[in-house]
């Protein structure tokens, strides 16, 4: 059965990208949805869809082209995303009508509504209300200083998303891709030239017959050169930084893979999959009194892991590994195949140093900071004079 599933994907997605169109275009042309990139879908037809990039048919993306710009067009093909905790993160589906914001709901509404919304994710935090003003900002897409309803729609389908919000939050960071618009939960970010962080990319259905061992052979033959690895690095560490107690509270890399990093052809790291980092606010909230067996089952994505309490039978709500341990994880091999000679034990050492932080221990903020900033040091260090830096 599984040798038959390659032409079914193939059909839908050769046939899926129409679908999407009408369905965006004809929402719009009613009236129901609007966004900065409905006129240039549905009129102009200005934004185009090239390769599709999917590899489940209810997270539709595609490589695009909007007004000569290259982009990657992302949509959720009406399924809300949930947190559903197994080793795989799939929506369940729930149909999103674009049924809110109705009709008649006044600007001051819909704030409270966003209000309620970031509470439940981000936590009850002091400045929500700077965050609802900026996503106005955002929603308001042709800039006449008011938000429609169709714009309010979209914006709350999209408010749904976690990877939209981070990148309205992070707006301004380096390594988080920039959002170019969107037409109802249609968005369109910026592209990244290298999708992975070992600098190769196959089709997916060759991904299927290649066993583990060997691709990870593969990606070691085919990484940039040691230093421009590090500059690299050094962006994910940043990153990390970003997401640690940003302005609107912590969130959690719940699937730290390589294939959900890239970069650009200056070698800064770019996040080009951010749909599994979460607030812990809202991670912790759904996952907090879940009946276990055994801690495999208190775990969400492929990373972030509580424990099961055996007195209780229940999950709780404390994540046991922060995002810089796992992000180290993932650098360990990466950064210490062709380091220098005169680091490579300093390096070994304070990887392994951050890849055993744990989030119950004492004074773990302190000691994530200070293990962060010793493996940038080191890093730039090594590469400051050089042309990779």
């Amino acid at each position: 059965m599984a040798r038959e599933s390659p032409p079914v994907f193939f059909f839908f997605f050769f046939s899926c990208f129409g679908a999407i169109s009408r369905r965006q275009c004809d929402k719009y042309k009613t009236g129901v949805i609007d966004g900065p990139a409905c006129n240039s879908l549905c009129v102009t037809e200005t934004l185009y869809f090239g390769k599709c990039l999917s590899t489940k048919p209810n997270n539709q993306i595609y490589l695009g082209i909007w007004d000569n710009l290259p982009g990657v067009v992302k949509c959720q093909m009406e399924q809300a995303l949930h947190l559903d905790f197994g080793t795989e993160l799939e929506p369940r589906k729930e149909i999103v009508l674009f049924d809110k914001p109705t009709r008649g709901t006044t600007v001051q509404k819909f704030k409270e509504m966003v209000y309620s919304l970031f509470k439940a994710k981000l936590g009850d935090q002091g400045n929500l209300s700077e965050l609802v003003n900026l996503i106005l900002t955002v929603a308001d897409g042709d800039k006449d200083g008011q938000v429609s309803l169709g714009e309010a729609k979209s914006a709350w389908a999209l408010l749904q998303l976690n990877e939209f919000l981070l990148m309205v939050i992070l707006q301004d960071k380096e390594h988080t891709p920039k959002l170019m618009g969107f037409c109802g939960d249609l968005y369109v970010m910026e592209s990244v030239e290298y999708t992975s962080l070992y600098g190769i990319s196959l089709p997916w259905v060759i991904e299927l017959f290649i066993p583990s061992g060997f691709r990870r052979s593969m990606d070691q033959l085919f990484t940039p050169s040691w230093p421009r690895k590090a500059k690299i690095a050094i962006g994910l560490l940043e990153f990390v930084e970003d997401v640690f107690h940003g302005p609107y509270g912590n969130f959690l890399m719940c699937d730290t893979s390589a294939k959900n990093l890239g970069y650009n052809d200056k070698y800064d790291l770019k996040m080009v999959d951010m749909r599994k980092i979460v607030p812990e606010t809202n991670l912790k909230e759904l996952i907090k009194d879940r009946h276990c067996e055994s801690d495999l089952d208190c775990v969400y994505g492929t990373d972030c892991r509580t424990s099961c309490d055996q007195s209780t039978m229940k999950c709780t709500s404390e994540v046991i590994q922060p995002n810089l341990a796992k992000a180290c994880q993932l650098l360990k091999d990466y950064l210490l195949r062709g380091a220098p000679s005169e680091i490579r034990e300093e390096l070994e050492k304070q990887l392994y140093s951050c890849i055993a932080l744990k989030v119950t221990a004492n004074q773990m903020e302190m000691e994530h900071s200070l293990i962060l900033n010793n493996l940038k040091t080191l890093l730039w260090k090594k590469i400051s004079y050089t042309n990779d830096s």
